[in-house]
């Protein structure tokens, strides 16, 4: 019962990731208010170039509200090999990602970051785990998940801009 309560309690909001430099934090709860678009990414995988629309939604809506966050994972075919130095030249230099990045995580099984975790108990592992690199969840801005979107949904496709919009146009930003 305990852990059932303590599971209803958490939301977004609960969880931090350390920075892809590893001198810092990026605590999703310092985003209420807005929001966020969590990406699990990798440098050398076929949705690789969804890096480009992810810097355009950050560029053309962080005004307003909108946070994006990359979670590099070398979850799904070893796609994401490189060291912290290495994935934060690659996306700099090849897209101009200036988006904040966690450091590489696990976002499957029973070693996945705990927001991934979270996002499988909320609606399940069929709707929450991610199947490959470049999973999109958008996070409302009091915390909930709003949104899974699969690989293949590209970062500016209709259904992405509709749903984000319409969350800071709600949310007044």
């Amino acid at each position: 019962m305990e852990q059932t309560k303590t599971r209803e309690r958490l939301n977004a909001h609960s969880f931090t990731f350390p920075t892809l430099t590893g001198d810092g934090t990026i605590p999703l709860g310092a985003f209420k208010g807005r929001p966020v678009l969590v990406v699990n990414t990798a440098s050398a995988c076929g949705y690789t170039p969804q890096y480009a629309e992810l810097q355009t939604l950050w560029t053309r809506l962080r005004g307003r509200g909108l946070v994006v966050v990359g979670v590099p994972s070398n979850d799904f075919g070893g796609q994401e090999p490189g060291s912290p130095a290495e994935i934060a030249q690659f996306c700099a230099t090849t897209y101009g990602v200036d988006f904040p990045l966690t450091a590489k995580q696990t976002v499957i099984g029973p070693n996945a970051h705990p927001f991934f975790q979270w996002v499988v108990s909320s609606v399940g592992e069929g709707a929450g785990r991610p199947r490959w690199n470049f999973q999109k969840h958008l996070i409302t801005p009091d915390g909930r998940l709003a949104e899974i979107w699969p690989s293949p949904v590209r970062p500016m496709a209709d259904v992405m801009l509709e749903s984000i919009l319409g969350l800071l146009n709600k949310a007044g930003l």
